[in-house]
């Protein structure tokens, strides 16, 4: 991975998002980046990243070669306040004010698992995910799109709730990229290969 932290010379508002990110339970692949230009991309965690108690554990996971825009918020578990209580107030997590047990302050939202995002995935801005999403390779997110649930490889999803609204190419063209995993490729075959990735021309992807 690349160390710098800004991928393009003056440009304060795009950031290589492993740079900026030290949270062990966040995986960020190589390239992806992250684009604010309303706050400091490099407080990504912080402002982006919502509700990711320690205490569960759960992950959010990014390829490599991501694209996230400005406000994307990565809703987790302990925004869920668990379906199971007869009441919506969240009483194991003020375990002291009603003398319950610490160990059980986990129960007071519902745990849908870890947010994981495929490569060579858009995610357009002030989209929201939520808790246990997974997104598929080559996946496009549109803006302010709120994803409930997973989004297959190479598919256009928007609105709220999010809901499919196009494959982004033919289903031969998604299967031969997913084969070749473009991004997985050393630098040297991207770069000899580049222009016919930019230009859409899958049937000209060489060794």
């Amino acid at each position: 991975m690349n160390p710098k932290i800004y991928p393009r010379t003056n440009d304060r508002q795009t950031v290589y998002l492993g740079a900026v990110v030290d949270n062990p339970l966040i995986e960020v692949g190589d390239y992806t980046i992250y684009n604010d230009f309303v706050n400091d991309p490099t407080q990504f965690e912080r402002n982006n990243v919502l509700y990711h108690y320690p205490i569960n554990g759960d992950r959010l996971v990014f390829g490599r070669f991501c694209s996230i825009a400005c406000g994307a918020k990565f809703l987790f578990n302990s925004a869920n306040h668990t379906l199971r209580s007869l009441a919506n107030y969240t009483f194991p997590l003020f375990f002291e004010e009603w003398g319950l047990p610490k160990a059980e302050v986990a129960s007071a939202w519902d745990n849908k698992g870890d947010i994981v995002v495929g490569n060579d995935v858009w995610i357009g801005y002030e989209a929201v995910i939520l808790a246990g999403v997974r997104i598929g390779d080559g996946a496009v997110i549109g803006a302010r799109a709120v994803v409930t649930r997973d989004v297959p490889p190479y598919t256009i999803v928007g609105g709220v709730p999010a809901r499919t609204i196009r494959p982004r190419f033919d289903e031969r063209t998604a299967a031969r990229l997913l084969e070749l995993q473009w991004w997985n490729w050393p630098e040297e075959r991207i770069c000899r290969n580049l222009r016919a990735i930019i230009e859409g021309r899958v049937d000209e992807l060489s060794e």
